[in-house]
């Protein structure tokens, strides 16, 4: 939901609460009955109701995913209270029965897709890591870079998973707002904030190689280690003070899942990330085009062309390296919009499937990483070496650059 469709809500809930607030002072409706008295739950009013009754209204027509034509219902205690539901340690309200199934069995399927993709995404990322980590005789500034992107992704997706593990089904956890709750739904955003961190840093170092050809490797990969662990570091530690001080009984309750009005915190990183990178990559497909056309291809007929394939190709290997799909995320239709279920589901292929894409596309596919398995391979087997490589994106971007160029990445 979107600030302002949150803060519709809210002024929506605080109306019915007044209203409901008023209607304490009316009439009796029943003399010499027990009775529950007049109660708001938090989204609906309930007027006063004989003991051992229950009381039904027509669901809220605000709440997304809730049918207005259904009924709820609210079970008044022989002993003149209301319902009160004991593994939440609160009165409860019946809304199951609002619940428009078809867009839980959809939202279910959506969880899905995030659960499996995360799944298939840690583990290849997790045989990514073993490789790069095994294989150090093609250790170099931008491997490590490598390296630390996969730790990101593979510490995200785990901890994703981990959250959806431990909270799907027990909602109870979130009411209780233990600290471990809040710590680890902190933990969460931190290292998704470091996952686009470290996007900005693969952008930055290959822009930079690209521009800057004769820069000091070490001076840059130390640079890059700095911003992509620095900034949800610092980050983090505005956030939680800040909201943890300021934020009011809504904002600190239910682990913290809540929009808040400190969320800009966390936003601006990402968004900041996004921005650099769409300048990046656009800058970095210039370079590669003005050299390409500075090529043996140049004079011939087909080499503008040529170079125009060869820079598409590079551009498509490197959105999911700079996060640049995440372009299309704030863009979310409204409610009840037809392309909404369209872009749920895009979303949730994207964002899952995005470290095992990455994972593919720089460390399996990479011509150095294919090579030292066929070596090894090879050894094991006692047959003879062959040679055999096919470019990542980084290698395809200088492989496909005039040979006179001296900057090697």
């Amino acid at each position: 939901m979107t600030e302002e469709e949150v803060q519709l809500l809210n002024d929506i809930i605080e109306s019915r609460r007044l209203n409901c607030t008023e209607s304490i002072n009316d009439e009796e409706l029943y003399n010499d009955v027990l009775t529950c008295p007049v109660h708001f739950d938090g989204w609906s009013c309930w007027p006063e109701t004989p003991a051992g009754s229950i009381a039904n209204q027509s669901c809220p027509d605000f709440i997304p995913g809730f049918e207005p034509a259904s009924t709820v219902f609210y079970k008044c205690e022989e002993d003149g209270s209301w319902y009160f539901h004991e593994p939440f340690n609160r009165t409860w309200v019946n809304y199951t029965t609002c619940v428009n199934t078809d867009d839980l069995s959809f939202r279910t399927i959506v969880i899905i897709i995030h659960s499996v993709g995360y799944s298939i995404s840690l583990v290849a990322l997790l045989i990514s890591l073993a490789l790069l980590f095994h294989f150090k005789s093609i250790r170099c500034a931008r491997i490590l870079i490598h390296m630390n992107l996969f730790a990101s992704f593979a510490i995200n997706n785990f901890l994703w998973l981990l959250w959806y593990y431990l909270m799907f089904d027990e909602t109870e956890l979130l009411f209780a707002n233990q600290p471990w709750c809040i710590a680890l739904h902190t933990i969460l955003y931190s290292c998704l904030i470091s996952n686009y961190s470290w996007m900005l840093c693969e952008g930055l170092y290959l822009h930079t190689v690209l521009v800057w050809a004769f820069i000091s490797q070490n001076n840059l990969l130390i640079a890059v280690i700095l911003i992509g662990w620095g900034i949800p570091v610092v980050t983090t530690l505005i956030y939680v003070p800040v909201r943890s001080l300021m934020g009011d009984g809504e904002e600190l309750a239910m682990c913290w899942i809540k929009e808040s009005r400190f969320e800009i915190i966390n936003q601006i990183p990402v968004a900041a990330t996004i921005i650099l990178n769409l300048f990046f990559l656009i800058n970095i497909v210039r370079v590669v085009v003005v050299k390409l056309r500075k090529g043996p291809a140049e004079g011939q007929g087909s080499g503008a062309s040529s170079s125009s394939i060869q820079a598409l190709r590079a551009t498509m290997l490197l959105v999911p390296l700079l996060g640049l799909n995440f372009l299309l995320t704030p863009f979310r239709p409204e409610n009840n919009e037809p392309w909404l279920y369209f872009y749920d589901l895009l979303s949730a292929v994207t964002t899952s499937f995005q470290g095992l894409c990455v994972a593919i596309l720089f460390c399996f596919c990479n011509g150095e990483v294919q090579a030292q398995i066929k070596r090894r391979w090879s050894t094991a087997t006692f047959r003879p070496r062959t040679n055999s490589c096919s470019a990542t994106a980084v290698s395809y971007v200088r492989s496909s650059l005039p040979n006179n160029d001296k900057d090697k990445v």
